[in-house]
């Protein structure tokens, strides 16, 4: 069997394709943390450099950290985005199970529904949740930002598919050990399952991290702001025009995501790759 080997030139114009698209990407995190340095006369010269003629990131920090109650605002993030998860697990794994190793009726059926769902931006169902949540009493809650995200689509579909990688024999010889259905789950599937439980976990966390549209419609009390509704109320009340502080909160509130992603990473990419090969 031969074996396909990029040739130096294939591997030169790949290599540089993707230092090219890495540096359009790093580009705007780069700036930020820049400009979250700078004195405000550097902010918006038209020459460019990363290390600012006067460091002023100590003053910026501060002022980030003391003129807007950012802890309060990423506990906040924390809470909400550990509280998906965990429900989300909770809901999704089950779900997943009965996919990938039950046989019932419509369950091709109810898989559909689930691709279908995929397809949908949550934004579309933005207005009858709003409804929802106000017919219920939850508006202005943790509830109204946890509660509407619990089941995910995406979780059912990736964990279905690592499921299905998964012997039946496994399944038979725990059903002979007396374990009932549940018990499988939890017991068996999940632990087999934890690359992809981390990868979603990264990719749900970073997605409720980031929400803002939701949060800006479901939540006005200050105190359960999560970040990126944090930042917005920085901006319009305490920092204004003055983007030094502004871009000190935004390094801030990306950091713990550059972290736990480095982190996790090979259990990110194990997770994504192993429900693909069957």
């Amino acid at each position: 069997m031969s074996i396909h080997r990029l040739t130096p030139r294939s591997a030169i114009l790949r290599h540089a394709a993707l230092l090219i698209t890495g540096a359009l990407i790093l580009i705007p995190f780069v700036w930020m943390v820049s400009l979250s340095i700078k004195p405000p006369g550097e902010i918006f010269r038209a020459s460019f450099s990363f290390w600012p003629e006067q460091f002023y990131g100590i003053e910026n920090y501060t002022k980030a950290l003391t003129e807007a109650p950012l802890p309060r605002y990423m506990l906040n993030g924390v809470f909400v985005c550990a509280m998906i998860v965990v429900l989300q697990i909770l809901v999704c794994a089950p779900a997943a199970y009965a996919l990938a190793k039950l046989d019932f009726p419509g369950k091709n059926l109810l898989f559909a529904m689930v691709l279908i769902a995929l397809l949908l931006p949550h934004e579309v169902l933005a207005l009858p949740l709003f409804i929802l949540g106000y017919q219920i009493g939850i508006l202005n809650t943790y509830a109204a930002l946890i509660f509407p995200y619990v089941v995910s689509p995406f979780g059912i579909f990736l964990f279905r598919q690592f499921f299905k990688t998964i012997p039946d024999d496994v399944i038979h010889a725990a059903r002979l050990d007396g374990l009932s259905e549940l018990s499988i789950v939890w017991k068996i599937m999940v632990p087999m399952a934890l690359p992809a439980i981390i990868a979603f976990g990264i990719f749900s966390v970073v997605g409720h991290w980031n929400s803002l549209f939701w949060p800006l419609i479901a939540v006005r009390d200050q105190s359960l702001m999560p970040p990126p509704l944090g930042i917005m109320a920085f901006k319009n009340e305490e920092a204004g025009n003055d983007y030094g502080p502004l871009m000190a909160v935004s390094t801030l509130v990306v950091a713990p995501l550059i972290i736990a992603f480095l982190s996790a990473q090979r259990w990110f990419v194990e997770g994504l790759t192993g429900g693909a090969v069957k």
